[in-house]
């Protein structure tokens, strides 16, 4: 006989950002019933659209009445590390301890902040998928109109970037003038943000040093910061990018690709692809997701890798119950069954889940790309040091490359009104 649930309002509060695809929150939903049926509190899910969600958990945080239980694709990078330095969130060490031996130990890096109050650091979030940043392109537009394959795609940087360049000119050659050869978001968009910061990584442009602390102002930061800006901005400026790129929304270069206005893409999650597995043709063969080239220097990249994670508010009733449900979710078949349901959107942050053959389809390049490149990552700055999470809010990147896309602001102004803007981020950050 099932367990009776607690009464109206003593349910425990999930807000959830809204999937890409309906299975993903289907998949969430039958956790939730199993757990609901083990257990006698009652949840009540709240989905919200990604384009609210943070300005939704702000006004309930300025209210003091926030959900028990949170997750947002974007909080890792934004909201995640401010709310455990200023101890708003539960330490779920007893969550996610048990299970370190399953979790891969960027997973363990990703969740772990330092709290202000306490003076160290903490596990406050749980580790659910994981993701970096992922380059797709047509792989049918470009043997059939081009006349180039996957294997004369150059691996050095600068001929790499050039080949989609140069793939453009002939497009427009054969009258293909509605297509453009890089869907790169020069917008307010967070994948601007994302995409560059993975430019930065390229550049060896080391924004905080190994201790944190704001690395910025060091000359080689500052010359490799204006090299990412320049290298990034360079193909809107010469009309290699789609002139929407200016004010596409995080869905912009998914929607750029999927119709066929842009070539490429850069992405931080394999949500382009992941829309078409219903359509095998396109998924397998149309489609493509391919190795990012070398950094500039000639070494092998390493991909900023990022960690979506649910976290707990603590200064509500059912903290225990939040961390049974979390530590129930973080069951290995269960954020299995999850990370399946968001069709391969994001990578299991447990190794073991990697050997069910889902990941495992040596035809799929777009996820067997995306596992290669969990080879050599680092995390993103915010786990460093949690103001870094506040350039990410202001979107510091995204406003300088639309300044520059829109307003012809030079690349020597943009690197100086960057650094001047996190400057003052993390002087007022304390």
């Amino acid at each position: 006989m099932p367990k009776q649930k607690n009464l109206e309002g003593k349910k425990l509060q999930i807000w959830w950002e809204e999937g890409f695809y309906p299975e993903e929150i289907d998949s969430l939903k039958k956790i939730i019933t199993q757990w609901e049926n083990k257990n006698e509190t009652a949840i009540e899910l709240t989905i919200i659209p990604q384009k609210d969600i943070l300005a939704d958990l702000e006004n309930a945080i300025q209210s003091g009445n926030p959900p028990n239980i949170f997750y947002s694709g974007s909080g890792d990078l934004t909201v995640i590390p401010r709310l455990a330095w200023n101890s708003q969130l539960v330490d779920v060490s007893d969550v996610v301890l048990p299970l370190q031996d399953q979790y891969s130990l960027n997973a363990l890096v990703g969740v772990n902040y330092r709290n202000r109050s306490k003076k160290k650091r903490s596990y406050y979030a749980v580790p659910l998928m994981q993701s970096a940043i992922h380059i797709h392109y047509w792989e049918d537009i470009l043997i059939n109109q081009v006349g180039e394959k996957r294997d004369t795609i150059p691996k050095d940087w600068k001929d790499f970037w050039d080949f989609w360049v140069q793939a453009q000119d002939k497009l427009q050659q054969n009258n293909q003038t509605d297509i453009y050869g890089l869907g790169m978001p020069m917008s307010l968009s967070l994948d601007t943000y994302n995409n560059f910061e993975q430019f930065l990584e390229s550049y060896d442009a080391q924004i905080l040093d190994s201790s944190g602390q704001l690395n910025i102002n060091n000359p080689r930061t500052k010359q490799a910061l204006s090299k990412a800006l320049e290298a990034y901005t360079r193909f809107f400026l010469n009309g290699q990018v789609p002139p929407g790129a200016i004010d596409w929304d995080n869905t912009g270069n998914n929607v750029s690709l999927l119709s066929q206005s842009s070539l490429m893409t850069v992405n931080h999650t394999l949500s382009a692809p992941g829309s078409q597995r219903n359509d095998p043709e396109t998924y397998y063969r149309r489609l493509s997701t391919i190795k990012w080239p070398n950094k500039p220097n000639g070494t092998s990249m390493r991909f900023v890798v990022e960690l979506k994670q649910a976290v707990i508010f603590n200064h509500l009733d059912h903290v225990s119950q939040a961390k049974a449900f979390l530590a129930f979710l973080a069951q290995p078949e269960n954020l299995a069954a999850y990370t399946k349901g968001a069709q391969g959107r994001y990578l299991p942050v447990m190794p073991a889940l990697f050997d069910d053959p889902f990941w495992q389809d040596a035809k799929d390049s777009h996820i067997s790309v995306a596992v290669e490149q969990l080879r050599n990552t680092r995390p993103a700055y915010q786990v460093f040091n949690p103001a870094y999470g506040e350039v990410a809010e202001q979107n510091v990147w995204g406003d300088v490359i639309r300044k520059i896309a829109v307003e012809n602001l030079s690349i020597e102004q943009a690197t100086e009104q960057a650094i001047a803007q996190i400057e003052t981020i993390f002087s007022e950050w304390e």
